[in-house]
């Protein structure tokens, strides 16, 4: 039985993402060892020792993930304590949150910190995914089998705007949005949701307009619109002159020169500028490459997966590294306005590779369920005639109609 379930672990997932995890550790180093001497006056490894503890913590949290059965998250002994928790971290945060760029989204724990609305997106994936897939056969009813769960949702998008952080909590709707388009129910609903929610939101926007629209958040979208001539495009600027100096094979591993005070905090929000100036196309491809493998295979497993709880998690945590990738990349490209995300896996930050670590693991998890049961549970079945049950994709056309 053991061996069986070893068997149906997807290891190429799982080498994917563990060298996205080696060199986003060697990519911290060689992007902040600059920084860390001549603003932070620490050692050159500062943060690169700090990143190698996260990812230590990441790893041990990501191997009982992937052998807990991903079944048990939707027991209420822990969808109630998991909702709990996320709305207590993000209540602490609004009430003795450290300030860092201008948002007071992180609590401190000495030298240490941790950033709560990471953790919400998950929070938000496993409770509407656990949810939905509990309401499949009533989904199609609005105020009953729609309605009811997106209350959480709702109640944590506005505490993390409050932060503010309207980047992170454009991602979590948008994490969410994906998940109840693929929830089954019917697109009569889904124009409901969509309408009812532009209605609400409208007051909201127009009575917090002037901290929504505020100097920075706007110096943001001049920065998009004319990077080089705007005060605030500094950063964009010169992220632009990294991803142009890399060429093909990039200036060699360490060697970037936007990295020397040029490109500030360039380990966080903008290390694939650093990538791109120091490893050129082949660098970027390859995070590019990955980071798609790892949504693509999240997809596949959802489309194959029988069960509705593991096919929305696997959507769920998908559609949460494509959104987040796209809106880091795409900010640092130009293609949108800057939001101040990480890139997943790469980026230092302790919270956030915890979390995606996490989430990798329950997907693992789902896709080694998924091979089990076609490797060796059909083939148990075969002496009884049995209705086959359905994937997702068949049960999420047969809702449609």
């Amino acid at each position: 039985m053991f061996k069986k379930i070893l068997k149906s672990y997807d290891y190429s997932l799982i080498i994917v993402v563990a060298l996205l995890c080696i060199f986003g550790l060697i990519m911290v180093y060689s992007s902040s060892m600059v920084m860390a001497v001549q603003y932070y006056g620490q050692e050159a490894d500062f943060f690169y020792n700090k990143q190698m503890r996260s990812l230590i913590i990441a790893c041990l949290a990501f191997i009982v993930t992937a052998l807990f059965p991903y079944k048990a998250l939707q027991s209420n002994r822990i969808l109630v304590p998991m909702v709990f928790l996320s709305l207590l971290g993000l209540t602490l945060v609004s009430l003795i949150g450290n300030v860092t760029n201008n948002a007071q989204s992180w609590i401190k724990f000495g030298t240490s910190s941790i950033q709560p609305s990471e953790f919400v997106k998950l929070s938000i994936i496993i409770y509407l995914s656990a949810v939905y897939a509990k309401k499949q056969s009533y989904i199609n009813e609005f105020n009953k089998g729609v309605v009811p769960p997106l209350f959480y949702l709702i109640l944590c998008c506005v505490l993390v705007a409050t932060e503010p952080d309207y980047g992170t909590a454009a991602i979590i709707f948008a994490i969410a949005g994906t998940i109840i388009f693929s929830s089954g129910m019917n697109f009569k609903n889904i124009f409901k949701l969509a309408f009812i929610g532009v209605i609400a939101a409208a007051p909201f926007v127009l009575l917090l307009r002037d901290k929504i629209f505020s100097d920075v958040r706007l110096g943001r979208v001049d920065s998009f619109l004319d990077p080089f001539s705007s005060e605030h495009g500094y950063q964009l600027s010169n992220a632009f002159i990294a991803l142009g100096n890399g060429g093909l094979q990039g200036l060699g591993l360490g060697q970037s020169i936007q990295k020397m005070g040029y490109l500030p905090e360039g380990h966080t929000d903008f290390i694939m500028a650093i990538i791109a100036e120091e490893l050129g196309f082949l660098g970027v491809s390859f995070v590019l490459l990955s980071l798609g493998f790892i949504v693509l295979k999240g997809i596949f497993i959802a489309l194959k997966c029988k069960d509705p709880f593991g096919s929305l998690l696997a959507i769920g945590i998908a559609s949460m590294i494509g959104i987040q990738s796209f809106v880091n990349l795409g900010g640092i490209s130009g293609v949108i306005p800057l939001t101040g995300v990480p890139l997943p896996f790469i980026s230092f930050g302790g919270s956030s590779l915890l979390q995606l670590s996490i989430a990798m693991g329950i997907l693992v998890n789902v896709s080694m369920f998924v091979n089990y049961e076609r490797k060796y549970k059909q083939k148990e079945a075969k002496q009884e005639v049995q209705p086959e049950p359905q994937s997702y994709a068949d049960r999420f056309s047969m809702n449609r109609k």
